[in-house]
């Protein structure tokens, strides 16, 4: 089993890797031999996750870009080289987990509110992708793993625009699965849960916020990063080479909790 979760010789762009989920598929893919491209928008996020890779005897390089800048993203994908393995992983939650900025409801929203959303979890994924895709097809081998939450799978009140990027997101990777996968290259998508990271810890300090949210899941607990890292970077190796076009929920239970 370890030679087919092995990443040897491969390269895996990881995007929003400087904390996180991002952070952890960065450490599992350097640990099981793959050279690392760490993309961050904050320079010493990404920078703080390189020496973590390296001070393991893994293989990392830092790239600062922002993913809805579809120039930028060509830019870090021609100097990253090969991309064996592109990880979408950048988000834009907002206010999603904040008790004391609640959403309003979508009638009562302007369109400059959406555009940090559909930027980063929509957009974002479409340049990256895009970007890394030629390369892929010419050598006839890839992956594409494009992280999203479960929003865009059963959607959430007063979230309709961040529910529908993820959903976007969704429905481009089936389409793209189908395009290119006679190319050798798939593409999947994993759909999470709340999952503690440094990006909703302040929301997850409400005692009373986080006992409501644990009714939600079947499994009585919040997700981890290495929780969703895991699948993906089962997703990444050969093991997973006959699974394209799926999105896979990572969510303790979340949409069927009782």
């Amino acid at each position: 089993m370890d030679e087919l979760l092995s990443l040897a010789g491969r390269t895996v762009l990881v995007t929003g890797a400087g904390q996180g989920v991002g952070r952890q598929v960065a450490l599992y893919c350097a640990g099981h031999g793959a050279a690392v491209a760490v993309n961050d928008f904050h320079t010493d996020r990404a920078e703080g996750v390189v020496a973590e890779v390296r001070s393991a005897g893994g293989t990392a390089s830092a790239y600062t870009c922002d993913v809805t800048d579809f120039e930028a993203v060509e830019a870090m994908v021609a100097s990253v080289g090969e991309v064996d393995v592109l990880v979408n992983n950048a988000g834009n939650a907002g206010p999603v987990l904040d008790p004391m900025r609640p959403a309003p409801p979508f009638w009562e929203t302007q369109p400059k509110e959406w555009e940090p959303w559909l930027g980063t979890n929509f957009y974002g994924v479409l340049n990256c992708s895009r970007a890394a895709l030629p390369g892929m097809v010419e050598r006839r081998r890839g992956r594409v793993i494009t992280v999203i939450s479960d929003a865009g799978r059963v959607g959430e009140p007063n979230l309709a625009v961040y529910s529908g990027a993820k959903a976007g997101a969704a429905g481009f990777t089936r389409a793209l699965a189908k395009a290119a996968g006679r190319f050798g290259v798939t593409v999947n998508c994993v759909a999470l849960g709340s999952v503690r990271t440094p990006g909703v810890s302040s929301a997850l300090e409400d005692a009373e916020l986080v006992k409501g949210m644990l009714r939600s899941y079947v499994i009585r607990r919040l997700g981890e990063p290495s929780d969703a890292a895991a699948l993906i970077l089962f997703l990444a190796s050969d093991a997973a080479g006959w699974i394209t076009g799926q999105t896979y929920p990572v969510n303790g239970g979340y949409s069927f909790a009782v």
